[in-house]
């Protein structure tokens, strides 16, 4: 079982980690090379820098026909674009993407893109634990009709639960946005080992850099 992340922010960090654990080989891809010190030394599966909306930055990193990809990036846009190419390109057997804007969110999942909403499960959160009433709206919303291009992916909630690991990281990408130290190690870590996926390569632990996937 393969899975994909775009975005190595906390949350996709704990996820890779997560699926990592479960025994899924897992790709995670970030524009920075100092997103990927959020991944602790034990992960065993791929960092790999470069644009997460490049079709070609995606296929070298091996991200085909994944059983899960999920984009977590803090752009709508480029979760969406990411979530286009996983269904139109790449063969992804599950696609999730990250839409803030509660009404965008609901509209790409009846174009057939599954979709979580950070607005919806933050505001729903918060009205139930101060005892108000919740506006219903859904966290998470399972793709509704069908993608152009593309079948109709539906994704169960069962299915993004927790199932923690690690990965060892790796892998910058010549399309990258921007550069990192060649083979540098997180510190107080042993260094993980790198894979290029085109260009130079670079490892993990380069100084934190403005512009980082969430």
């Amino acid at each position: 079982m393969k899975a994909v992340i775009v975005g190595c922010g906390r949350a996709g960090a704990v996820l890779a980690e997560d699926f990592d654990r479960a025994g899924y080989e897992v790709v995670i891809v970030d524009r920075t090379t100092a997103a990927f010190d959020k991944l602790s030394s034990s992960f065993k599966g791929n960092a790999i820098r470069g644009d997460g909306t490049d079709e070609d930055v995606l296929r070298r990193a091996g991200a085909e026909d994944a059983d899960i990809f999920l984009t977590l990036t803090e752009g709508d846009n480029r979760n969406v674009m990411a979530a286009q190419l996983a269904i139109e390109a790449l063969g992804a057997r599950r696609v999730v993407a990250k839409v803030n804007d509660p009404v965008r969110a609901a509209a790409y999942a009846d174009l057939g893109i599954a979709t979580l909403c950070r607005t919806n499960l933050i505001q729903d959160s918060v009205l139930s634990f101060l005892g108000l009433p919740s506006q219903q709206r859904p966290g998470i919303q399972a793709a509704r009709g069908r993608h152009p291009g593309g079948d109709h992916h539906h994704v169960d909630k069962d299915e993004l639960t927790d199932t923690s690991g690690t990965i060892s990281t790796a892998a910058p990408d010549a399309t990258a946005g921007s550069p990192g130290p060649a083979g540098a190690s997180a510190a107080g870590a042993p260094g993980p080992s790198t894979q290029a996926v085109a260009g130079e390569p670079t490892g993990v632990g380069a100084p934190t850099r403005p512009g980082t996937e969430a």
